[in-house]
């Protein structure tokens, strides 16, 4: 620790922030005290040469290989494998269930949102327990809470959005091998990572035009309110407080709001991170319409390697599939319908409701086919899907489907 001094900025200690008295995610050191209360809880810190005075040449220790990093990236990855879920429930019979929790964690994720809003400090037991049913349903089988949210959205982004990232972060660290107190943090981590948007003016976030540089940053002050939020709430596990600080930090170092990039970002915050953009890009925003769930996973499948983790990409990608639960999709034969399931080793042949005959009339009822089970269907050809559509494609509306 020799070769500190003032004017110098600390972007990263060899021990999580939240387990120190300083600020999360850096410091640049103004006091002999402060230099002071590094050497007495850390053995090692790393300094932004960028953001403050270079130590002495002799001081430094530089960067391993990018080789390196990312084999160190790979085995964070792999070390998150603790347990292998299995499905333990059809997903008509599992239906019922997730839409019980969803409801309730609605409502719940609403009540929060309105305390926030008007000053109120977070009431976390409100969640906790709508935690725990979403968690129960999502590691039975995680097909009818995605399908869930792809046909519930509405005009309210936020609450909405809040809902979305955690079932994504639940459902992710469930296909990552993540065990069920792990699955609880994600899903928490995701309902809170954006809580500090509740202080921002309104004006601002439903603004439909391009934002000036002054409303984008006032806008990126959201992680800083929801560090507010989360610090002064009893009882919430400083992991989640962790993941929600970088959750905003890319992998190319093209993040916010410090900038950190590749393995100095926590892997909880790489997971939701990458949720919190799936979500957001397949969510109806003030500024931008939703994209279909087929062209998000090709958007993200887009940003491997840059904005992030490339080995998380591609397991996310096994975890909704390529043609994700809720994506309305064409077949080889002509019929349309929606994906009502996806299988990780067999992404181009999900489970789909038929929704249209060959020639795009409604069916008097709708059906499943499995394509990872039924490749011939009568034929001498396997029937598969010919291409994802848009959404509202031939003008059906997910929310007058049979979930009423």
């Amino acid at each position: 620790m020799r070769g500190l001094a003032r004017g110098q900025f600390v972007s990263r200690l060899d021990r999580p922030w939240v387990d120190t008295k300083f600020p999360l995610q850096g410091l640049l050191i103004r006091t002999a005290e402060e230099i002071a209360q590094l050497r007495r809880v850390c053995r090692q810190v790393y300094v932004d040469v960028t953001r403050g005075h270079s130590p002495h040449p002799s001081f430094i220790e530089f960067d391993e290989p990018e080789v390196v990093q990312r084999a160190k990236g790979i085995e964070q990855v792999h070390a998150l494998r603790k347990t292998s879920w299995q499905v333990e429930s059809g997903f008509e019979e599992e239906l019922a269930d997730a839409r019980m929790a969803h409801g309730k964690m609605s409502l719940r994720i609403e009540e929060v949102m309105c305390d926030l809003r008007n000053g109120h400090k977070l009431d976390l037991q409100k969640l906790t327990d709508g935690i725990d049913a979403m968690v129960d349903s999502i590691t039975r089988n995680p097909s009818a809470f995605g399908w869930l949210i792809e046909i519930r959205r509405r005009d309210e982004y936020a609450y909405h959005h809040a809902m979305g990232c955690a079932i994504w972060a639940a459902s992710f660290g469930r296909h990552l091998g993540i065990e069920r107190p792990g699955l609880r943090e994600l899903a928490l981590g995701g309902l809170l990572c954006d809580v500090g948007k509740t202080r921002l003016p309104a004006d601002v976030l439903a603004s439909r035009e391009k934002l000036s540089a002054e409303q984008v940053e006032l806008v990126r002050m959201h992680v800083h309110h929801s560090l507010e939020i989360l610090i002064a709430t009893r009882d919430l596990s400083p992991r989640i407080i962790e993941m929600v600080a970088a959750h905003h930090e890319r992998h190319d170092g093209s993040g916010y709001p410090h900038r950190l990039r590749g393995n100095d970002i926590p892997i909880n915050s790489r997971i939701l991170g990458l949720v919190d953009c799936y979500d957001a890009m397949t969510s109806n925003r003030p500024y931008a319409s939703a994209l279909s769930p087929h062209r998000a996973v090709a958007e993200l499948y887009e940003f491997r390697d840059s904005k992030f983790q490339g080995e998380l990409v591609e397991q996310f990608i096994q975890t909704c599939g390529i043609y994700p639960t809720g994506s309305l999709v064409e077949l080889s034969d002509g019929r349309v319908g929606v994906v009502t399931g996806v299988h990780s080793l067999r992404r181009l042949r999900p489970r789909v409701m038929l929704l249209l005959d060959s020639s795009k009339r409604p069916l008097a009822q709708f059906t499943s086919i499995d394509l990872a089970e039924e490749d011939t269907h009568g034929t001498s050809e396997p029937i598969s899907v010919r291409n994802g559509l848009p959404l509202g494609a031939y003008g059906i509306d997910p929310d007058e489907l049979f979930l009423s």
